[in-house]
């Protein structure tokens, strides 16, 4: 089972980040068009689980289908959209999971929600803060389930996206 930790911000995250954008450009090709460090890894002074986000803006996600060997060969597992239409997501380390990979094709509305929501925290150091407890409490709350994880989470990553992007 997945243990469901918060820890403090780790100064290696973005080196970490770089070396693995560079093996997944290395394992992709010219399917990427663009790699982003997203997620509360990507926010200095963040407290996060010790997770690399990475979002990928692909040509095309079926094309992407055709590389799941390719990402295999990384060490990542391919678990298709996994609940979101349009996205390819990809976990790495099994139970000890050490980076996620979220693509979807250049132009998604999703990209956009995902780099407003990192570069809002990144900007509002207060906002930020708020985030790390509602973090903290939902690993303690959610007793090791990623999903309820996410679920008391939502509310306040809802509520902020539609201050930052005036939905």
């Amino acid at each position: 089972m997945r243990e469901i930790i918060v820890v403090p911000y780790d100064d290696k995250w973005p080196e970490m980040f770089e070396a693995e954008s560079l093996l997944i450009r290395t394992l992709l090709g010219g399917v990427v068009k663009r790699v982003h460090h997203i997620g509360s890894t990507s926010v200095p002074g963040l407290s996060a689980k010790p997770v690399i986000d990475i979002l990928l803006e692909v040509s095309d996600v079926n094309e992407l289908d055709t590389y799941n060997s390719a990402m295999v060969r990384g060490g990542y597992v391919a678990c298709g959209e996994n609940g979101i239409t349009g996205r390819r997501y990809f976990t790495k380390g099994g139970d000890q999971r050490s980076h996620h990979v979220h693509a979807f094709a250049v132009g998604d509305m999703q990209v956009s929600r995902y780099l407003a929501f990192r570069d809002y925290l990144k900007k509002n150091i207060d906002i930020a803060g708020q985030y790390a407890e509602v973090k903290h409490l939902a690993a303690f709350l959610s007793k090791n389930n990623a999903h309820h994880y996410s679920e008391l989470k939502v509310g306040f990553i809802e509520h902020h996206l539609r201050r930052v992007l005036d939905v």
